[in-house]
């Protein structure tokens, strides 16, 4: 709201430096994710101290953005200090995604399905804040008072998790029949960082087992990320009535959260053969052409062919659903084809690429958005 274009002034119209917003924030979110997800890669051993530690400097981050909006600043200055949190925030973020990726590996595949899930769940806040009547500086401050919470009770369920773990392996040995077959060691906890017998394979002996899910991972990601939020924001309903527009909006961003959660949810009941899921995700490259023919404004080259509000509703649906299901099957089926010991280093190997895809198809959306 600080970077408005345009304000008036005594019926004079004073042109503000366009900052092209979205633009700059996805680029830096999602290239601030990949280089982070590299490191990752190059050093694979996935320790406790990285989601512990990469969760607190996100709340802390947070906190310190929630505490900003009540901070009056020159746009220049806002602008600078937003893009700089975005880019913390989400290099933090990229070490908890890779470690939790990592470790989800190494479970059977319903898990990476359910976990997948769960980041397209978390999207859905943002409606009730997209929606809400009051002034935009408090639906702000809740905005970010709320991933405070998350966070902040996600740290708290994560160190109470090895305890619990503890606490049923005690109970496991009260029954065990054998005691002799026990083994005790002088750890109080269960580690969740265990090592598989033998030794691991490389990085690039893992990467050539599982490059064609990595493909997939990545073109998903850059078809969606190209024009969706970037060219997707500035479609304008062609209806009359203020409250049509305020209501068409307001759930454009939620639309595309469920339908894309819905995808991912589906993978757990249906899910394609591996050998033509590619050919699938390749046939994603339409959606870009069909949204930037959607009545975008402002626009100076490409015509309108999909003017009415219902076209450009049906393309979402299917353009969220399929980079959902897409996205789900990807990260499922790329642990599967390695042996179980390499399953976190091909957690961490396709978040790298689901970093790079976010971040190829971030950069697209500039020219993308430029030819319209």
């Amino acid at each position: 709201r600080r970077l408005e274009t345009n304000e008036s002034s005594n019926g004079t119209e004073v042109v503000r430096k366009e900052y092209y917003f979205n633009n700059w924030m996805t680029l830096l979110s999602q290239l601030s994710s990949w280089l982070t997800v590299l490191q990752l890669c190059v050093f694979q051993d996935i320790g406790a101290i990285r989601i512990a530690g990469s969760l607190v400097f996100i709340l802390l981050l947070f906190i310190l953005t929630a505490v900003l909006v009540k901070v009056p600043m020159e746009e220049d200055c806002f602008f600078s200090v937003t893009m700089a949190t975005i880019w913390f925030i989400n290099s933090f973020g990229a070490v908890l995604q890779g470690s939790l990726f990592g470790l989800v590996g190494m479970l059977p595949q319903k898990y990476s399905s359910i976990f997948m899930s769960g980041q397209g769940l978390a999207g859905h806040s943002l409606h009730r804040h997209a929606n809400s009547k009051t002034d935009h500086e408090t639906a702000a401050l809740g905005y970010f008072i709320t991933p405070c919470v998350g966070t902040l009770l996600t740290l708290f369920s994560y160190l109470v998790l090895p305890r619990l773990v503890s606490q049923l392996s005690s109970q496991h040995n009260c029954i065990t029949h054998n005691p002799s077959d026990l083994t005790y060691t002088n750890s109080p906890h269960i580690s969740l960082y265990a090592d598989e017998p033998g030794s691991k394979a490389s990085v690039i002996e893992v990467f050539k087992k599982i490059w064609v899910m990595a493909f997939c991972v990545t073109f998903v990601f850059t078809v969606t990320l190209s024009v969706f939020p970037a060219i997707t924001v500035d479609v304008k309903t062609t209806s009359e009535g203020e409250n049509w527009e305020l209501f068409y909006f307001g759930v454009l961003l939620p639309h595309f959260n469920i339908n894309d959660w819905l995808g991912r949810t589906i993978t757990t009941k249906i899910r394609w053969v591996v050998r033509l899921f590619p050919v699938l995700v390749i046939s994603r490259v339409g959606f870009i052409p069909l949204l930037m023919f959607c009545n975008v404004q402002s626009r100076n080259y490409l015509p309108v062919l999909f003017e009415h509000d219902a076209a450009f509703s049906v393309i979402m649906v299917f353009f969220s659903l399929s980079s959902g299901y897409f996205v789900c099957l990807s990260m499922s089926y790329a642990p599967q084809l390695v042996e179980p010991k390499d399953a976190e280093t091909a957690g961490a190997l396709m978040t790298f690429f689901l970093a790079l895809g976010l971040s190829i198809g971030a950069a697209l959306s500039f020219p993308l958005r430029k030819l319209i």
